[in-house]
């Protein structure tokens, strides 16, 4: 099947990748590839050198809410409930925040939306850090703790998303071929990018929190995000993504707001995906408190983010008619397959080398999966698809906590752990789907 990303020279892209300026600034040119230094040498010549650690510290911020504000409100109230609940806003505000922000970008452009979403989260975070020390020497739980945890997370900006869209974008000119090698070394970084900061957030905030003070992770993730948002949002790449109003003619503007059925496909697979990282965590809480303490369930959680982001930079090098609808139905199945296997550990030793293995399809189906929605997502909307994408990994996470923690409780780690398989189980079948959709979209072409 002739994939769906391929673009000829010229040709307006129709899964929303927006087409650059007729003389784009050298950054956002697409040049020849590098003599040396392989598929992501070319990154930088296609988005500029200081385009990728903007990107990379600038999303760390929204990797540090969740487990910050859980870690501070606990530490000032002394209830892990009332943290959880705190978190837990969080969680929700963001998954319904993100779309919002991501049709303001497609409508309004990338770098007003991102320069006043790093305003008010600023402002959001440090409300939630004085209403937590309020909460801490009142004893009461005000409503001001719940609302500024909400507004932190849906005003959060949506860097890892967005930078996506300018990735589709930068890679929708040139020759066919090159086109999609492109795009898939750039998702392919830029999932190795989220696995990252979501293992290095977390951490970061442990250590601050530990050895300093618990308001200090939250105080700088608001001080990175009023610095480095900025600097991304103002970085020449955003050219590449002109708003929609700006990009489409008014006359056709409405036909084409309309999302197709389609897009829920890898909207509901990033739930799934979410599904089986929340269950997962909860039940290495129960499996690691059944052999050492509950603490070090994030260390094991760890070692299968590390396999997944190596596996996610191998896509870049996967051969090209290994084509998305295949790569998703193979990986994903795999990923059921290997998740049962997480019934057999009887030891910490065994565990860490089941999740060092079940790492390996989830980097790649994550890949694929925000391909797929690039290649479905119409005109003008990729950013509205790709914040969407990213509130589902968050929707599903809470899902995936939720059941995973229940039936550890009730039933054991082992019960636990038949949601993770369950989750990938319906990744494969989703993928199987979307194989039937995009080959039709190709025979339509």
């Amino acid at each position: 099947m002739k994939s769906s990303t391929s673009l000829s020279p010229g040709q307006p892209p129709a899964s929303g990748h927006a087409v650059l300026p007729a003389t784009p600034e050298p950054a956002t040119q697409a040049p020849a590839q590098p003599a040396s230094g392989g598929r992501f040498a070319r990154l930088p010549h296609l988005a500029g050198r200081g385009f990728i650690p903007l990107g990379l510290f600038a999303r760390l911020p929204l990797a540090m809410l969740t487990v910050g504000t859980l870690t501070l409100v606990t530490s000032n109230s002394g209830s892990y409930a009332l943290g959880g609940t705190a978190a837990g806003a969080v969680g929700l505000g963001s998954a319904l925040g993100a779309p919002v922000l991501g049709a303001l970008a497609d409508r309004r452009g990338q770098r007003p939306m991102l320069l006043w979403a790093a305003v008010l989260n600023t402002v959001a975070v440090v409300a939630l850090i004085l209403a937590a020390s309020a909460m801490g020497t009142s004893g009461s739980f005000p409503a001001a703790v719940l609302a500024a945890a909400f507004l932190s997370g849906a005003s959060c900006p949506q860097v890892g998303p967005l930078a996506r869209v300018r990735w589709m974008a930068l890679t929708s000119r040139g020759k066919a071929p090159d086109n999609r090698r492109d795009l898939d070394t750039a998702l392919s970084y830029e999932s190795t990018a989220d696995e990252v900061t979501f293992v290095l957030g977390p951490a970061l905030v442990g250590i601050l929190a530990s050895l300093l003070a618990p308001w200090l992770p939250l105080a700088l993730a608001a001080a990175m995000t009023i610095t480095l948002v900025p600097a991304f949002a103002a970085h020449r790449t955003h050219l590449a993504v002109p708003a929609a109003r700006h990009a489409v003619p008014a006359a056709e503007r409405l036909s084409r707001a309309k999302m197709p059925a389609a897009v829920a496909l890898p909207v509901v697979a990033m739930v799934c995906m979410g599904t089986f990282f929340g269950s997962t965590q909860a039940a290495l809480s129960s499996f690691s408190a059944s052999y050492a303490t509950s603490e070090i369930a994030g260390l094991l959680y760890a070692v299968m983010g590390l396999s997944s982001a190596a596996a996610a930079l191998s896509v870049a090098y996967w051969p090209q008619r290994f084509n998305l609808s295949w790569r998703w139905v193979v990986s994903a199945a795999l990923m059921a397959g290997l998740a049962v296997l997480l019934l057999v550990p009887s030891s910490l030793g065994a565990m860490v080398a089941v999740l060092l293995i079940l790492g390996v399809p989830v980097g790649p189906v994550m890949v694929t999966v925000f391909a797929v929605g690039g290649v479905l997502a119409p005109e003008g909307r990729l950013g509205t698809v790709m914040t969407a994408l990213a509130s589902g990994i968050v929707a599903g996470t809470a899902i995936g906590s939720s059941l995973g923690g229940r039936l550890a409780q009730d039933h054991g780690y082992a019960a636990a752990f038949l949601v993770p398989a369950c989750a990938a189980a319906a990744l494969a079948l989703l993928g199987a789907t979307a194989a039937v959709v995009l080959q039709r979209r190709s025979a339509r072409r």
